[in-house]
């Protein structure tokens, strides 16, 4: 934020004085600009995550379901083809129609007559915030089996068409601040600056900027959330199915926008510049006139002229406005602000929160060009953008805390989260920022402390008057003088020193003996046109103080261009709030492990005479509802060991249910088997086995083993 402007006001003596801001205030100051940390960040809400499926992720059924349904935390959009489920052998299994199940489930149909083994599950889907979402997970029918099912290793919004789309992202953010925030300065800060070159040429190339950026999102909005192809940014089929979402019609929207705000600017810049150059010519005249009633009406035409103005100017802030809530809207209603919790409220929210950003960096931005690029910024306009700046940093702190609370939710969220992370960087850099705008203000107070009171642009000028004056007035080359009448060479240049006006009377009196030397009058012009830019130069090296505050500025700008570097980033990462409520849920992005039979290694010893051995269980599918059980005894060499009797049950202890007895029976050496072994409910299961080695002989093992 640029707070460096200064004060004015009169001592008691009547000299223009420097205000510094009293302690309380700075701290004030300090404490909204931490408070700022949040209120850069995007508007709070949640990408979509996977809650629930059905089949469970991981499960294991006795037969081919009808269909596969997905659960999200919020409403995705999704079209057919947006779920593909893969049998074992990478083939699509299912029909390739998508339906919409209410209560953010979607379910897609499955072929009939699918085989048993492990089925994968792909889902691509675009959240309701406009972030692309995919992941996978698989299921088995009857038993787990080996897959060939082969997903793409790109991550969604990655490679070559996420770099381009987010670039495209943070050009378009710059854009905004640069016309919406250049266009505020102007009209509420510094109004000659409309006919200021330089800043005409920043709030042009921002709208430039914007205009480009949102085509680039809207050819690359398909591939960014499909194929991740680039050449599909020029497919019409897909580009007409991005024209019907929502983040589409946000896109068109701002274009119509951006093309409203071209003649805004056009109008600021042309007319608006031209009004003020009608009123400056009216009040010169009134210095000029010698008659009292030609002067009375040169002020009543200079009257009119400052009415019409004003009405213009209310005119152009009334527009500006209503264009620069337009073109913030298109963010705020497509984005993150439009879902989650407290939509209604967050929307509007965010479109306060975009247009103070875009005041307080574009108008910082278009201070720097007028530091830098002109000499005749008055410090009165610096002023007013100090309280222009300082209210855009509360409303940043009132929106931004609402956000940061809707985004994060949590001090863990904050610490232990890749997004929570990212605004603890931008705690740093506000840091930064306060300690680099306290020192352009101590440059500001140095100017007006050496110039008495005078603006710092008035008071370089006066110093380089002062030096032009004493030095030699400069000749014109050797080879024009020769070709001028004496005298009225030297004449024209040396009367170019004091101004534009003179050198050009100058020319003048050469024209009066003979036809005018077009090529002297070119000479002339170049010479005066070169000696006004480096005098325009000197006014702003001048003064040592004045270029300590443009580099102080300079670093402000630096930091800010970081700062909306960072904000781009948060827009694409998943907030803090989803990520744990994910985590909480069990929704995970990657395929959790297959699930497979359960094996049990238990050794055991009857005390008795070859009592010793290991007794292995293999539970298949090893989940709840019917499973196969097989059991091998071997003695302590690994051969197989024939004894009489194993018996088995199962305890859940936690739902006090069991002990359910299984009796397998004995298919060969060493070997016992069990069908339709019935687990009612999953849990940690007490897996008992009774081995009986002898007619005497016998002891019981346990183990604990998770099923279902």
């Amino acid at each position: 934020m640029q707070t460096i402007a200064p004060r004015f006001g009169r001592s008691r003596s009547g000299a223009p004085r420097f205000a510094a801001p009293g302690l309380g205030r700075l701290l004030l100051l300090a404490t909204v600009l931490i408070g700022a940390l949040f209120a850069t960040a995007a508007p709070a809400s949640a990408h979509a995550a996977l809650t629930g499926s059905d089949p469970k992720q991981g499960a294991v059924v006795d037969k081919a379901p009808e269909r596969v349904s997905l659960t999200f935390s919020e409403k995705v959009a999704m079209s057919d083809g947006s779920v593909r489920v893969l049998d074992p052998a990478g083939k699509r299994a299912d029909t390739g129609r998508t339906s919409d199940l209410g209560n953010h489930t979607y379910g897609v149909t499955l072929k009939p007559g699918l085989p048993d083994g492990t089925f994968t599950v792909a889902y691509q889907v675009v959240s309701a915030d406009s972030h692309p979402v995919a992941g996978a997970f698989t299921f088995s029918i009857g038993a787990p089996s080996k897959t060939k099912a082969a997903l793409p290793d790109q991550e969604v919004g990655g490679g070559l068409v996420g770099a381009l789309y987010d670039t495209a992202r943070y050009i378009s953010y710059a854009g905004f601040v640069l016309v919406v925030g250049g266009a505020a300065f102007v009209l509420a800060c510094w109004q000659r600056g409309a006919g200021a070159r330089p800043v005409q040429r920043l709030i042009t190339s921002g709208w430039i900027a914007l205009t480009a950026a949102t085509l680039a999102l809207l050819l690359l909005r398909a591939p960014y959330t499909g194929s991740g192809k680039l050449a599909d940014a020029f497919d019409m089929g897909e580009l007409g199915q991005v024209l019907q979402s929502k983040s589409g019609a946000a896109l068109v929207s701002r274009l119509l926008l951006l093309a409203a705000a071209a003649l805004f600017i056009a109008v600021l810049f042309g007319a608006y510049v031209k009004r003020d150059e009608e009123s400056t010519a009216t009040d010169r005249e009134d210095s000029d006139e010698a008659a009292a009633a030609e002067a009375a009406a040169a002020s009543a035409a200079s009257a009119a002229s400052a009415a019409s103005k004003k009405d213009l100017t209310f005119g152009l802030a009334i527009g500006g406005t209503v264009v620069a809530i337009g073109l913030a809207a298109t963010w705020a209603m497509a984005e993150h602000a439009s879902t989650g919790i407290q939509a209604g409220l967050a929307m509007p929210v965010d479109v306060l929160h975009l247009l103070a950003v875009a005041a307080w960096l574009g108008g910082l931005a278009t201070l720097l060009v007028a530091l830098y690029r002109t000499p005749d910024i008055e410090a009165a306009a610096v002023s007013r953008f100090s309280r222009l700046a300082f209210g855009s940093v509360i409303a940043l702190v009132a929106t931004g805390l609402y956000q940061s609370w809707r985004q994060v939710g949590s001090w863990s969220a904050l610490t232990g989260t890749s997004y929570g992370q990212l605004l603890l960087v931008k705690v740093g850099l506000v840091v930064v920022l306060v300690g680099i705008a306290w020192i352009s203000r101590r440059w500001t107070g140095r100017i007006l402390g050496s110039a008495g009171g005078m603006a710092p642009e008035a008071a370089a000028a006066t110093v380089v008057e002062q030096r032009i004056r004493a030095e030699e007035p400069v000749t014109v080359p050797a080879a024009a003088d020769s070709e001028a009448d004496t005298g009225q060479g030297t004449e024209g240049v040396g009367q170019s020193t004091e101004g534009t006006g003179q050198s050009t009377e100058g020319v003048g009196k050469e024209g009066t003996g003979k036809p005018a030397d077009t090529r002297r009058a070119a000479q002339l012009a170049r010479q005066q046109a070169a000696m006004a830019t480096a005098r325009e130069k000197r006014i702003r090296d001048a003064d040592p103080h004045r270029t300590g505050l443009r580099r102080s500025v300079l670093a402000e700008a630096g930091v800010a261009v970081v700062l909306l570097a960072v904000t781009t980033i948060l827009t694409t990462t998943e907030p803090g709030r989803t990520e744990e409520e994910a985590a909480q849920s069990g929704a995970a992005a990657s395929a959790p492990k297959e699930a497979g039979p359960l094996t049990l290694k238990i050794p055991f010893d009857t005390a008795g005479t070859d009592g010793k051995g290991t007794v292995q269980l293999d539970l298949d599918p090893g989940r709840t509802g019917s499973n196969d059980l097989h059991v091998y005894v071997k003695r302590p060499n690994g051969s197989a060991f024939d004894i009489p009797e194993v018996k088995v049950s199962f305890t859940l202890k936690e739902k006090d249910v069991g002990p359910l007895p299984v009796s397998p029976d004995h298919i060969t050496t060493g070997h016992w088997s069990a069908s339709g072994v019935q687990i009612p409910m999953a849990g940690k299961w007490k897996i008992a086995v009774t081995v009986r080695t002898s007619d005497i002989d016998q002891v019981t093992v346990n183990k604990y083993a998770q099923i279902g």
